[in-house]
């Protein structure tokens, strides 16, 4: 049986359903990650680690969060890039695959 494959263009990612998030002042997303597992409250207690993890996106990874809704496929995102940030962004279609990754890899949306 051939394995199927999708293109890259069509798919739709997803946020995650428990990955808290913010916009701050300036315009840019803040992912707020709770650390409550049971190896993160023993190294907490340890280490003295912070119950949350915060990052801040910069302008171009606030705007992919936001695009980001479970309805739009990677194509739309990467024109409402193209129409935001024009040649800056450049090549899109190669950064928003490997951000979409780190994205993905760090368990903070679907594809």
């Amino acid at each position: 049986m051939a394995k199927e494959k999708n293109n890259f263009l069509d798919l739709i990612p997803r946020r995650v359903d428990n990955i808290n998030w913010n916009v701050l002042e300036n315009g840019n997303v803040q992912i707020v990650v709770v650390r409550n597992g049971f190896l993160d409250r023993l190294v907490r207690f340890f280490a003295k680690t912070p119950e949350t993890m915060k990052i801040d996106l910069d302008q171009y990874g606030s705007v992919v969060w936001k695009s980001i809704d479970g309805e739009r496929s990677t194509y739309e995102i990467c024109e409402m890039l193209k129409d935001e940030f024009g040649s800056n962004i450049e090549p899109v279609y190669e950064r928003f695959g490997t951000y979409l990754n780190i994205l993905k890899n760090n368990r903070f949306i679907e594809i």
